[in-house]
C-alpha cells in the first residue's frame, strides 16, 4: 500500500456509514479515483475542500486489487467561489463534472484531460459566455477520451466528405450520399458545424474561446453533442436538463 500525492478535482461524493465519505476525484496522475475519508463527519473542519468541482492537493494510500483507496490528507487549492455564487455557472460546472464522470474509466491517467477540466473551470469563473465553454469542453472531452464522432470521411466507406453528407447519430459520424441509406434517420448538417468541431478538437481552450460560433451552428452542435452522449454512452445527462430549464428562463 503506497502513500502517494497528486492533484484532483472532486466529481461527486457519497455518504459511507455514519461518519465517513467516499469522494470521487479526477486526478492529474491517476485518472478517476474513489477515495474514502474515514471519520470526516466527526471533524468537518478537517476537510473543507470536498465540494463538487473543487481543486485539491490530496495524499492517499493507493491499495492494490481495489478501486477504493484510503485518503490521508486533502488541501484546498481553489474552491471556485465565483462559480458557486452564480446559478448559471454552477449549473454548467455540474454538466462538466457529470460528463467527465460518464466518459472516463477508473484509474486511467490522462493529464491532458485533467488540465482541460481545470482550465475550463478557471475560464468558467470569468468568461462572459459560459455556454460556449461547455460546448468546447464536451467536444474536447469526447476527442481525448476516444468517443469523438467520425467527421474526416464517410464512416461507412471512408470516401471524402462533400456538402451532401449527413450526420448519423447511431453510426457515430458522417455518411456520404451513397451510404445514407444505411441510416434513414441521418440528418443534414452545416459544413460550418463540422468545421467548428474539427477546429475545437485540434486547438487548445484559449484558442477555441476566440472562435466565433453563430447561433445556428451552436444549436446544431448542442443537438449533435446531446444525441451523441445519449446514444453512445447510453445515458442522458441529468444536469443538462437543469441547464436547459435555466437557459429558457434567462
Amino acid at each position: 500500500m503506497a502513500l502517494v500525492k497528486t492533484e484532483g478535482l472532486v466529481i461527486k461524493r457519497f455518504d459511507y456509514g455514519e461518519t465517513s465519505l467516499i469522494v470521487r476525484f479526477y486526478t492529474k496522475d491517476y485518472g478517476k479515483l474513489n477515495l474514502i475519508f474515514k471519520g470526516i463527519k466527526t471533524e468537518p473542519k478537517k476537510f473543507l475542500s470536498l465540494e463538487p468541482f473543487s481543486y485539491n492537493e490530496i495524499i492517499f494510500y493507493k491499495k492494490k486489487n481495489t478501486d477504493l483507496h484510503l485518503a490521508s490528507h486533502c488541501d484546498l487549492k481553489d474552491n471556485f467561489d465565483s462559480i458557486r455564487n452564480n446559478l448559471e455557472r454552477l449549473s454548467f460546472a455540474s454538466v462538466m463534472m457529470e460528463s467527465l464522470d460518464l466518459v472516463t474509466p477508473f484509474e486511467e491517467s490522462q493529464t491532458e484531460l485533467f488540465n482541460l477540466t481545470l482550465d475550463s473551470l478557471k475560464a468558467l469563473c470569468t468568461y462572459s459566455y459560459p455556454h460556449k465553454i461547455i460546448t468546447i469542453f464536451k467536444i474536447k472531452l469526447l476527442s481525448l477520451s476516444g468517443f469523438k464522432p467520425h467527421l474526416n470521411s464517410c464512416i461507412s466507406c471512408q470516401s471524402k466528405i462533400n456538402s451532401q453528407a449527413k450526420f448519423s447519430v447511431s453510426l457515430g459520424g458522417l455518411l456520404c450520399p451513397s451510404c445514407q441509406k444505411k441510416d434513414l434517420k441521418a440528418r443534414a448538417v452545416y459544413r460550418g458545424t463540422i468545421a467548428t468541431i474539427l477546429h475545437i478538437e485540434r486547438n487548445d481552450l484559449e484558442n477555441n474561446l476566440r472562435l466565433g460560433i453563430n447561433p445556428l451552428i451552436k444549436r446544431e452542435l448542442d443537438y449533435i453533442l446531446e444525441a451523441f452522449f445519449e446514444f453512445h454512452l447510453e445515458k442522458k445527462l441529468k444536469s443538462e436538463k437543469v441547464v436547459l430549464e435555466l437557459t429558457e428562463k434567462l
